[in-house]
């Protein structure tokens, strides 16, 4: 039987349990009274717009009713080169190096953050403070407590908060799903979860210089640690530093992982215990490894996570994707679509169903919907499906960062390792402080 979009969705929120996932809380009251009629105009405004926050801006703007009337960029090139896009399409927009000139502008409606990791949280939580919508890229936080954090601010203010997982709104995971929930497959006891990556050239370590022309260097450092500009730290290579983000593994890791949590049910539990081990055999200028395995153990099946960077292909010939091995069957999904392959003659052969819609649209076009309705349950991805996977992720480079086998106290919210317990928070640099969860 194929489960209903609003069932899917409320399995989805209710991701993976305990502590450090915490759900989502929708104050309908408050809510239906900002219902937006169709004919009202939605005015939005991005943050951080150098890669997917420029993607992402664009694919909301496509609905009608809503306009871009602000651009908002550490880095003054990035955000004359994005306004003069815009303009060459006749959308005329006020352009800003400090978000909170966004924030304090009562005539915006919504903000889009496409800012490096580390800012996620910071932006979120006073945009929503702020009375602003946000569409928040993936992954939400740079720590576990972070993503706490959010969730935290999200249930304190009641906004529409959508996270950049629009693996979320394409149909044939969503597909996938139902037949993992058919039981046609049998007894699922592991999921395989992969990312092998061509990402071009090796990071070599590099001597630190003077930021660029037009960079507002200490605005794009904001609450990380104060250091020299050096140019593998920044735009495109950030991601393999942990000042700022956590490398593959909350990058394409939260996409990947997240279907792992949905399709095995994981709503009330995490994992029993995690543990990683991983080399820098690729990329001697980064610090987050660029092979990895990880295993996070639960009740019942265990969710294995391995990434290379370098290679082309990988598990089934796929570069990237999602294995529910079962008794009778693997059921294999990625970008491109999903198929099924029997275990001896248990079960019937579905030849792959192909991808047929563009996620990233669907996505933005579901976080527009809800602008409207303020119905928070239809959220493809919200705060909590972010938190669930971001965290999941999170925990995978813990362990490979203490070189231990974690065991973690649901009750608690922590594992049973204090250096553990110390990474699961990133300090703020700078004069920041953390939103309070």
């Amino acid at each position: 039987m194929t489960i209903s979009r609003r069932k899917f969705i409320h399995t989805a929120t209710a991701a993976a349990g305990g502590a450090a996932f915490s759900p989502i809380i929708t104050d309908f009251a408050h809510a239906s009274r900002l219902v937006r009629s169709a004919a009202d105009k939605i005015r939005v405004a991005a943050i951080g717009i150098n890669s997917m926050g420029w993607a992402d801006v664009n694919a909301v703007i496509k609905n009608p009713g809503v306009e871009c009337v602000a651009l908002c960029d550490a880095d003054r090139n990035v955000l004359d080169k994005r306004a003069a896009e815009f303009a060459s399409k006749g959308i005329q927009v006020k352009t800003v190096g400090d978000y909170r000139r966004i924030l304090d502008d009562k005539e915006i409606d919504a903000v889009v953050i496409g800012t490096p990791d580390h800012w996620h949280c910071l932006m979120m939580a006073e945009a929503c403070e702020a009375g602003k919508d946000v569409y928040v890229e993936k992954p939400i936080g740079n720590s576990i407590a972070e993503c706490r954090a959010m969730v935290a601010a999200q249930g304190r203010y009641q906004r529409v908060v959508q996270v950049g997982q629009w693996q979320r709104s394409q149909k044939h995971f969503r597909d996938a799903v139902d037949f993992v929930y058919s039981g046609k497959l049998g007894r699922i006891g592991l999921v395989k979860v992969w990312g092998y990556f061509n990402y071009g050239n090796p990071i070599l370590k590099q001597p630190d210089s003077t930021a660029p022309a037009g960079v507002n260097y200490d605005m794009w450092l904001g609450p990380a640690s104060k250091r020299p500009f050096n140019p593998n730290r920044f735009h495109g290579s950030f991601r393999w530093y942990w000042d700022y983000a956590g490398g593959i593994m909350t990058d394409w890791g939260v996409h990947l992982l997240d279907y792992a949590l949905l399709g095995m049910k994981t709503a009330g539990t995490a994992p029993i215990r995690v543990s990683a081990s991983g080399a820098m055999l690729r990329n001697p200028g980064a610090e987050t490894p660029d092979t990895l395995t990880a295993l996070f153990e639960y009740d019942g099946f265990n969710i294995q996570w391995e990434h290379v960077i370098g290679y082309g292909a990988g598990i089934y010939n796929r570069q990237h994707g999602i294995a529910f091995l079962g008794e009778n069957g693997t059921l294999i999904v990625d970008r491109q679509g999903w198929e099924v392959v029997p275990y001896e003659k248990r079960m019937q052969v579905v030849p792959l169903q192909p991808s047929v819609d563009n996620g990233l649209d669907e996505h933005a076009k579901n976080f527009v919907e809800v602008i409207r309705s303020r119905r928070m349950d239809d959220l493809h991805a919200p705060i909590s499906v972010g938190a669930g996977a971001a965290i999941l992720s999170q925990m995978g480079n813990i362990a490979y960062r203490t070189g231990s086998s974690l065991k973690w106290d649901a009750q608690k919210g922590e594992f049973d390792n204090p250096a553990a317990n110390r990474l699961m928070v990133n300090e703020y640099h700078n004069g920041y402080k953390m939103p309070r969860a």
